[in-house]
């Protein structure tokens, strides 16, 4: 069940006529006044309300405006591709490969990670720890060169150009941002990405409305054991440790090492003697270069996991399954054979929650049946997220939700 929501903003109107029913329906009618940047969250109950950067306030406006853009190909500069290319709603907002493919054709060196209530994250990457918000996310992604993802880098003036001659987007810019007489900003694009991104919140799922099957049950048991562990990375109302709202006053963020690889060096090139990730894809490292933070990343919310397909910061893992018994229930992977051999439990620069466990078959079954409750298709199949243009199809399930 979802609280009740109000959303004001771009050139609506500023005063809304709220009408407070008694039992007979003979209740008073009083005006709100609220500021034509307001935005009100439609929150899931009990969650907390999200914190909104002073420098990029959200309207209903520059949520329409961004949610375009999001869709629209034009965005990229080789006009083939948007922020969907990378995250699709039907796949609660990833893209189903093990490492993004830019529309230009650059490769990322990670996994795209589902854009699932971004807006709680404390940080907005998988490693970087500079990236806070979601409009400084927005504008990484519009102008990365390495690798390039929108190819925004040079080419500005060009690709705002393709908006500005556009009158649909020129209603669109003038509601969003009503003060400024130019509004075809770089910074602006950003902002109107940032406040349609933080409208993805999800909380609607079996798990959260307590309609689990017995199999769920017992996995939810597995999962907040202390036998598993699996509740110290992924707590709290959004299953993750590193979040930030409205409430919060210290930078609650966290970085963990789960064992994934233990490449020996320093004879291969490498930095540490063992405990390597592999090369450009080292984790909070390859920001600080301590030692102490070779592969080390954000665990993301686990919110819509059974969608996004496959696992780990690389996308090296195709199952859930091959998640708990081949990688955390042995305390770290195993490689046998090739330049990124080593044995993670043996790793020294692993988390020390990394001590593996034993499970059977049929808890193994349960904890994937307790993942699969935390599917918000409420979520996944509502239209306000989807393609405005109807190009991107919807998951086949939303015929029936």
């Amino acid at each position: 069940m979802k609280t009740s929501l109000l959303k004001i903003g771009g050139l609506a109107a500023a005063a809304l006529l709220v009408s407070a029913c008694g039992g007979g329906g003979g209740g008073d009618e009083s005006t709100v006044v609220i500021p034509p940047e307001d935005y009100v969250f439609d929150l899931p109950a009990g969650f907390p309300a999200p914190k909104v950067s002073a420098d990029a306030p959200i309207s209903q406006a520059k949520v329409d405006l961004g949610r375009h853009l999001f869709y629209d190909p034009r965005l990229a500069l080789t006009g083939n591709g948007s922020c969907v290319s990378c995250h699709e709603q039907r796949l609660a907002f990833t893209d189903g490969r093990a490492r993004a493919l830019a529309p230009g054709g650059s490769a990322h060196p990670r996994n795209s990670m589902s854009l699932t209530n971004a807006v709680y994250n404390a940080r907005q990457n998988w490693a970087n720890p500079n990236i806070r918000t979601l409009r400084e996310q927005a504008s990484l992604v519009l102008l990365n060169q390495d690798p390039v993802e929108l190819g925004w880098a040079g080419h500005e003036v060009e690709i705002l150009g393709r908006f500005r001659a556009d009158g649909d987007y020129v209603a669109r810019f003038a509601a969003a941002f009503p003060d400024q007489a130019d509004p075809y900003t770089l910074n602006n694009v950003a902002i109107a990405l940032a406040a349609f991104t933080a409208t993805l919140i999800s909380g609607d799922s079996d798990y959260d409305r307590r309609v689990l099957s017995d199999a769920a049950r017992r996995g939810e048991v597995l999962f907040f054991s202390e036998r598993l562990e699996c509740n110290h990375c992924h707590n709290g109302f959004n299953l993750a440790n590193s979040v930030v709202h409205a409430n919060t006053t210290l930078d609650n963020i966290e970085y963990k090492n789960n064992a994934l690889y233990n490449i020996p060096g320093p004879a291969s090139g490498y930095p540490l003697a063992s405990g390597n990730y592999p090369a450009g894809n080292q984790g909070l490292y390859g920001f600080t270069f301590r030692a102490g933070d070779m592969g080390r990343f954000r665990p993301p919310s686990l919110r819509n996991i059974a969608l996004t397909a496959p696992y780990m910061h690389d996308g090296s893992i195709a199952t859930l399954r091959e998640v708990v018994v081949d990688h955390y229930a042995k305390g770290g992977r195993t490689i046998a054979e090739g330049p990124y051999a080593g044995n993670g439990a043996t790793s020294p620069s692993k988390d020390a929650l990394m001590i593996g466990f034993t499970i059977s078959d049929a808890e193994t079954d349960d904890l994937l049946a307790f993942f699969d409750s935390l599917t918000d298709w409420r979520f996944i199949c509502d239209t306000r997220f989807s393609d405005p243009f109807g190009h991107v199809p919807m998951h086949e399930r939303c015929a029936t939700h």
